[in-house]
């Protein structure tokens, strides 16, 4: 090992290691990567200010979803966030019972290969078979219509009835197990039916009078909501926000982000729509395009390089179409002439 430069107090050995030499090629090295690495923390500084500076100017509404059916948050300038109310319980109350036939499939079916040899089951079907009855017999106490308490009722019967089965013999077959679930399922649907509807018209409302209340500046409105991968498809939340501010809106002042988890917080949003829209300033700038920043800038450059490596392998490059930076179109898929099979809960045999 090279000799320090200079002697370390002994104090400090336990922190203060000797380095090794280190080669002009790894200093100037560094000195490059610094120039991003600063890049990047100016990049977070200054979306403290575009974020304010958005509040400021203009109208914002975040549709954030929930396991309660999702909230909205309505931003004014010079106003404080208003929070939208909740979701008629009812909405919380048909997943509940919709979700319980899954539950049970959870419970039973990792053990469905060796149930009688293997009684792990057993103690949480037990408890859950409790918490199916106990909201049994409330059942009567709920607000909702007959109509819908009675789709409910059938759900928890059927569990209760299938538990008890399995308990009483203590073992269970795949066929006892699909045709339970397969005669649940119809009611399930039932349940998203009751839900959605609930939810659906509580959120058309919201929208409905924020629009009013907003006036003119509804044009400069900005909307932003999240989704996982799974729910994109028929994102609710997204799909109301659109009835009210047009498709013309879509991929310009109406987002939709797709988050890592299902649900997220206003705070992370904010920072996804400040982002995006400063960067699209930054896009007219440096290249003379408003919306060039929505797209990967590496994209372009990527797709020549796959398709030169390709060619050398004898291959033809997949790759998407080419379209527009700026787009209305549906963020998802929208072709009903791609792919096989139902598009609809409601066409599945």
């Amino acid at each position: 090992m090279a000799k320090p430069d200079h002697p370390v107090p002994e104090f400090m050995r336990q922190v203060v290691a000797d380095e090794p030499p280190v080669s002009e090629r790894v200093v100037a090295e560094h000195a490059v990567l610094a120039l991003n690495a600063s890049m990047m923390r100016f990049y977070e500084d200054s979306l403290i200010k575009f974020k304010q500076n958005m509040r400021d100017r203009v109208p914002i509404i975040l549709a954030l979803f929930t396991g309660q059916g999702g909230q909205m948050i309505l931003y004014r300038p010079g106003h404080g966030p208003e929070v939208a109310p909740s979701v008629p319980l009812v909405y919380q109350l048909a997943k509940s019972v919709g979700h319980s036939t899954m539950a049970i499939y959870e419970i039973l079916s990792p053990y469905l290969a060796n149930a009688k040899a293997n009684q792990l089951w057993r103690a949480p079907l037990a408890m859950y078979r409790a918490q199916n009855q106990s909201a049994l017999d409330g059942l009567g106490a709920l607000d909702m219509s007959e109509d819908d308490r009675a789709v409910l009722r059938t759900i928890l019967q059927r569990n209760l009835a299938f538990m008890d089965e399995c308990l009483g013999k203590g073992v269970y077959s795949y066929e006892d197990f699909e045709k339970y679930i397969r005669g649940t399922t119809p009611f399930s649907v039932k349940t998203i039916g009751i839900g959605s509807g609930a939810q659906v018209g509580h959120w058309m409302k919201v929208v409905e009078g924020w629009k009013e209340k907003l006036g003119k500046d509804w044009e400069r409105t900005y909307g932003v909501s999240n989704t996982l991968y799974i729910a994109r498809q028929n994102n609710i939340l997204f799909s109301v926000l659109v009835q009210f501010m047009g498709t013309e809106t879509m991929g310009d002042r109406l987002l939709l982000v797709e988050t890592p988890d299902f649900e997220t917080t206003p705070e992370k949003m904010l920072d996804v729509l400040g982002r995006i829209v400063a960067d699209r300033a930054l896009g007219m700038v440096f290249f003379r395009d408003y919306f060039l920043m929505d797209v990967e800038l590496l994209g372009g450059g990527g797709r020549a390089a796959i398709e030169r490596e390709m060619e050398k392998r004898g291959r033809k490059a997949l790759l998407p179409t080419l379209a527009p930076f700026r787009s209305n179109a549906w963020p998802w898929k929208t072709d009903p002439h791609q792919g096989s099979g139902p598009a609809r809960l409601e066409d599945v045999p």
